[in-house]
């Protein structure tokens, strides 16, 4: 037991704590009132707290598990996770417009925060055996598929800030081999998305050509010259795609998706117009940015958010979180959490680097990748920098199917690393 408490990294544990603690003081903020007590369980902040201290049971009850265990069950987890997915069009209970949530009185049971970890530990376990960086089509397709199952039955549900999740497995297969020019395509495919939305497939096409020219003219003096053929077909292939933008936008998004595009990308061209919609369509993200504006360099203080205290901002307590430590707390309290989800990160990657073993590497890449995910686009979201998706912050936002999940998949990795053999 000595042994393992000094293997064990207080850094993280002490980072997850801090993250959590400021979650919950930040959600009583938001709820209080001035006659609940903490662990009133008709209140967010009381539930929270019921959460937290199931989370303390769940940390005891992982690191109490042989390490082994969850590289040998990874294959049975997974399955389990998958069955949990697709059980929810049969018994799932629907909130909110999505059919994500199994109902057990008046708490609720989200498996796809679980899927993360089982996910993560699926594709670990496959690219452990492997024993290869990823080269060749069928390892991809493998792992690709590892990836996309729960992914494709969670978008449906319709779920699809979970589901985007998933893409932040593409670093870990970077980490392991996957070759660059897929993180390219991927990249350029985007671009080629936003840009179409916002200057129409004439100028996305005149804007390849230029591209291809540049890009012809310095491979041919690097003498790595691109082909003709080559450039005619990455151009064939932007033209068709930018010209199904247009049918994908209008077909398969729905209205309040368009929406948000509009309002993130500007593509209203009447001020007052667009001014409207960032009030309707984007009233939370309005109001958040009011609320993060109004509390300066350090904050109103505790409880005296004027915005958190008047509800302006709609899922303050969960997904719009940041919005009140920006309020009460300020560019400093603001600044303090950007750097301890930092400093998780950074501590979670060289964690992982110090791996001997390559299944508890890559499980650990795919910590640090989901974590920083959510932060990012959580945070982009809450100041206005990237649409409206609808994903919490880690630790920080309110609900026990979130708190447990990111828990489990933190501490299942901890236990991993505390198992290693020559510590560093």
């Amino acid at each position: 037991m000595n042994n393992f408490i000094k293997k064990i990294d207080w850094l993280s544990i002490l980072l997850y704590f801090l993250l959590v603690f400021i979650g919950w003081l930040n959600i009583y903020s938001t709820t209080y009132t001035g006659v609940e007590t903490i662990f009133d369980l008709s209140t967010f902040h009381g539930k929270q707290m019921l959460f937290i201290i199931v989370s303390l049971v769940l940390i005891i009850l992982i690191l109490s598990i042989e390490a082994k265990f969850y590289e040998r069950f990874s294959g049975v987890i997974y399955l389990i996770s998958f069955l949990s997915l697709v059980g929810l069009f049969i018994f799932g209970k629907e909130v909110n417009g999505a059919r994500a949530w199994y109902s057990f009185g008046s708490f609720g049971l989200q498996p796809a925060e679980f899927a993360k970890a089982a996910t993560a530990l699926a594709l670990a376990k496959y690219l452990s055996d492997i024993q290869t960086n990823i080269h060749n089509f069928k390892d991809l397709f493998k792992a690709f598929l590892i990836i996309c199952v729960p992914a494709l039955i969670i978008l449906p549900q319709p779920d699809p800030g979970s589901t985007l999740v998933y893409t932040a497995f593409f670093f870990v297969l970077y980490r392991e081999g996957l070759p660059v020019i897929y993180l390219m395509i991927g990249f350029f495919t985007i671009m080629v998305f936003i840009a179409t939305l916002m200057y129409g497939t004439i100028w996305v096409f005149i804007g390849s050509i230029t591209l291809l020219m540049l890009i012809y003219y310095f491979s041919k003096k690097k003498r790595k010259k691109i082909s003709i053929f080559q450039s005619i077909l990455i151009l064939i292939a932007t033209t068709a795609f930018s010209y199904s933008v247009d049918f994908i936008y209008n077909n398969v998004f729905q209205q309040h998706h368009r929406n948000r595009f509009s309002l993130w990308l500007r593509l209203e061209d009447d001020p007052a117009k667009l001014e409207q919609i960032r009030k309707t369509i984007g009233y939370n993200t309005y109001q958040s940015e009011s609320a993060i504006g109004s509390g300066g360099f350090i904050g109103k203080g505790f409880l005296e958010g004027t915005r958190t205290k008047g509800n302006f901002v709609p899922e303050q307590h969960s997904d719009y979180i940041f919005s009140t430590i920006g309020e009460e707390w300020g560019f400093v309290g603001s600044s303090l959490v950007v750097i301890l989800f930092a400093l998780l990160i950074l501590r979670l990657i060289v964690v992982a680097e110090r791996q001997k073993s390559a299944f508890s590497r890559i499980y650990g890449y795919s910590v640090a990748s989901i974590i920083f995910f959510h932060f990012f686009i959580n945070i982009g979201m809450v100041i206005g920098l990237l649409p409206t998706i609808g994903i919490p912050l880690p630790f920080i936002s309110y609900g026990g199917s979130g708190l447990l999940g990111f828990t489990t998949l933190l501490f299942i990795f901890l236990k991993l690393d505390a198992n290693r053999i020559n510590v560093w």
